[in-house]
């Protein structure tokens, strides 16, 4: 479906920050940790651009995560991936799933899907919360049909069910710290992989990226481990490259909370600009340093 731009056998690394705020630490450590599976395997690195969400992100933010990179030391290759710019191949990968009758409209809003779970004495839960109820998996195509007519806003699901019974075999990837794992994408239920504007979400426009940047090594944060289950599904589903994956360790503030772009104190740009400190400071506080 999608032509791999590099070869599989060359080791490739890539760091994708959504241009929604400003780095923070935690960044740092993602990116160099990535930067460093590259040098150590005398591959690539590539940095992506993760802006499928128009609304939040912002031009300055883009431009200082090139500027916080640079500054820690960290070099990439160009032209940087933006994924705004590459939406028709998402639709090209929705339009393969539809055809797999894997796929269905939602018209629920937010708050019909959490009255649907308080009304359920026992509302699976998954790693993003309770679990979407199904309600429109099981409307009619006439009654689909009349709401998209009407031009009702609606985002697209996956029928998990169907899609884990379309494939053959248990779905398997290598988890460089932990060996081999299996996927076990239902624990995510029907999850959404577009909108009626957006023809992509996170979990959809991943997996593509990675198989058309030719992503062998994928790290991030161990709070994204449970998406490898889903991401092993649609990459099954889409004939698409599995990567090996590296999920890291979170960097936590003094309370033992994640950082997060709201806290300004934390931004690179602040301990750059504000804070005046250098990037060896960063390396001593993360206990990480990108290899020459």
């Amino acid at each position: 479906m999608f032509t791999s731009s590099t070869p599989t056998n060359i080791n490739t690394s890539r760091f994708a920050p959504s241009p929604t705020g400003y780095l923070h630490i935690g960044h740092a450590y993602s990116a160099i940790f990535a930067y460093n599976k590259a040098k150590q395997n005398n591959g690539r690195f590539i940095l992506r651009i993760e802006d499928i969400d128009l609304e939040r992100s912002k031009p300055e933010y883009k431009q200082a995560i090139f500027e916080d990179l640079k500054w820690l030391g960290l070099s990439w290759e160009h032209p940087v991936r933006e994924q705004s710019k590459h939406f028709q191949q998402y639709k090209k990968a929705l339009d393969a799933l539809y055809k797999k009758g894997v796929l269905y409209p939602c018209f629920c809003t937010r708050k019909k899907i959490r009255d649907e779970q308080s009304a359920s004495a026992s509302a699976p839960h998954g790693p993003e919360g309770l679990l979407y109820p199904r309600t429109c998996r099981h409307i009619s195509k006439e009654q689909r049909d009349h709401n998209t007519d009407n031009g009702m806003p609606f985002a697209v699901r996956l029928d998990v069910e169907k899609a884990i019974n379309l494939v053959s075999g248990n779905l398997k990837w290598i988890e460089e710290s932990k060996g081999e794992m299996t996927a076990t994408p239902a624990i995510l239920g029907d999850v959404i992989l577009a909108r009626k504007d957006v023809p992509a979400s996170y979990h959809l426009s991943v997996v593509v990226d990675d198989h058309i940047q030719g992503i062998t090594h994928v790290t991030r944060g161990e709070d994204l481990l449970y998406a490898t289950n889903l991401h092993r599904l649609l990459q099954e589903l889409l004939g698409l490259h599995v990567p090996k994956y590296d999920h890291h360790k979170l960097l936590l503030d003094e309370e033992g909370k994640r950082f997060a772009k709201r806290n300004q104190s934390v931004t690179i740009k602040s301990l750059r600009e504000e804070q005046k400190k250098s990037p060896e400071d960063i390396y001593e506080e993360i206990g990480l340093n990108p290899l020459t």
